[in-house]
Formats: structure tokens, C-alpha cells, sequence
């Protein structure tokens, strides 16, 4: 088993409660971790044997783009999508950040972070 991290994708996007988030938006990061037997790819030395991170890359600025009230929303679709796409995946983690939230004090960012396993 091993773990394969992207971390720090940066988006801009609309997510929130407030209408004012929905409409000019805010930038965030994702850290993304999935675990996988690694031990097939590193024998074969083939991309087709591993968690492909460009394809992880993708589906998180592909579901960032998608406008959600709760970054858990954001969260769970991009577990789904690991897990319907990148069969090698037994688990992953996601965290989703909100950079600068607009909660009325001096906060660096909220994260949320979910783990879900192959079912």
C-alpha cells in the first residue's frame, strides 16, 4: 500500500451560503491523498499502474468549477469521481480550504476534510 498526494490545488471558484460568495467568488486549495498498492507500478514503471496525479488534478478543477453551498458538497463529488475513475484507489482524503472566508475576523482559511474507502 502507499499514498499518492496532490497538494495545493489552487481554484478560484463560487462556492457558499452567501449570495455575494456565489457571485464574486473566492480562491481555495485542495489537498488530495489516495491510497493505492503502489507495489505493481513500481515494479512496471508504467503510469497505467499507479494514480494517475494529472487526473487527479483534473477532476478537482473540473469540480471546483461546479458552484456548491458547503465544501463538503465539493468534497464528496470529488471522492466519487476518484473512485469511478481510478480503479487502483482503495481510499482517499480530501481537504477543501476556503482561503480568507469572509467570517467577520482575521482567519487565514476554513478547511473541511473528508475520507471515504472503496465500498
Amino acid at each position: 500500500m502507499g499514498i499518492i498526494r496532490v497538494t495545493n490545488i489552487r481554484a478560484y471558484a463560487f462556492h457558499g451560503c452567501l449570495k455575494e460568495e456565489s457571485k464574486i467568488g473566492s480562491d481555495y486549495r485542495v489537498d488530495v491523498a489516495v491510497k493505492a498498492n503502489l507495489q505493481v507500478s513500481a515494479q512496471s514503471d508504467r503510469l497505467k499502474d499507479t494514480v494517475d496525479y494529472v487526473h487527479v488534478n483534473r477532476i478537482v478543477k473540473e469540480e471546483m468549477a461546479i458552484p456548491s453551498k458547503l465544501l463538503e458538497h465539493v468534497a464528496k463529488r470529488i471522492l466519487n469521481r476518484i473512485f469511478d475513475e481510478m480503479a487502483i484507489a482503495n481510499e482517499a482524503t480530501v481537504e477543501v480550504s476556503k482561503i480568507n472566508p469572509p467570517i467577520g475576523g482575521n482567519v487565514q482559511m476554513v478547511t473541511i476534510e473528508m475520507t471515504s474507502q472503496r465500498s
